[in-house]
């Protein structure tokens, strides 16, 4: 029996905690446009050695002062930035809320930092360290610029590049109304993330 052990999460990816991170934003400029909400999953190792999720941190972010509305980015994420039952917090509280967790799973885990997971992953990651920036975020837990890619992995290992195609793919399902909501995005690129690193290991371990 598998034991879960946390030095196999630091040896997995050379010293590295993978944390998948979805963010929605008014535009693709992370210098000029809103960060509107993020949602980030930690991962574990169950006891029978296989990667799954942990537990889901998110917040809805006010726009920071100055920010650019795309009016086709709103349309097309459904969201109304100033709606108050969006309860919306600033960027700097946003982060905190965010990478507190990611640096104790970190420790905890003897890694020695995060690497953000994503679907096309650099576009999160603009957006994080922009907003860590604007804010004077110390301790961003994330490399600062390598990424792990699902798009890439789900494009190897099932021919699939698109998200929701990728996870169907893989056995996921997959709610049309549910996509383009930070938490759901997130956590199915999370479980597809998950199900490629243990397909792997699988046959790894079957070829020795």
């Amino acid at each position: 029996m598998h034991t879960n052990n946390f030095y196999d999460i630091s040896r997995r990816f050379r010293g590295y905690l993978p944390v998948v991170v979805d963010v929605e934003t008014a535009g693709f400029n992370p210098q000029r446009d809103a960060l509107l909400e993020i949602a980030a999953v930690t991962l574990q190792i169950n006891e029978a050695g296989l990667w799954q999720r942990k537990k889901t941190h998110h917040c809805h972010v006010l726009p920071f002062e100055g920010a650019n509305l795309e009016p086709s980015a709103l349309e097309f994420t459904g969201i109304d930035p100033y709606h108050p039952f969006r309860y919306a917090v600033s960027e700097s509280d946003a982060l905190k809320k965010i990478f507190k967790p990611i640096r104790e799973d970190v420790k905890t885990t003897h890694c020695s930092r995060a690497i953000l997971v994503g679907h096309n992953p650099s576009f999160d990651l603009s957006f994080i360290n922009a907003a860590a920036k604007r804010t004077s975020m110390k301790r961003n837990p994330f490399h600062p610029f390598s990424t792990f890619d699902t798009a890439t992995l789900g494009g190897l290992i099932y021919g699939q590049t698109v998200l929701a195609k990728g996870v169907m793919a893989a056995g996921i399902q997959w709610d049309p109304k549910e996509a383009h909501s930070a938490i759901y995005d997130a956590e199915q690129t999370a479980d597809l993330f998950c199900k490629i690193v243990n397909v792997w290991h699988q046959a790894s371990r079957n070829n020795r």
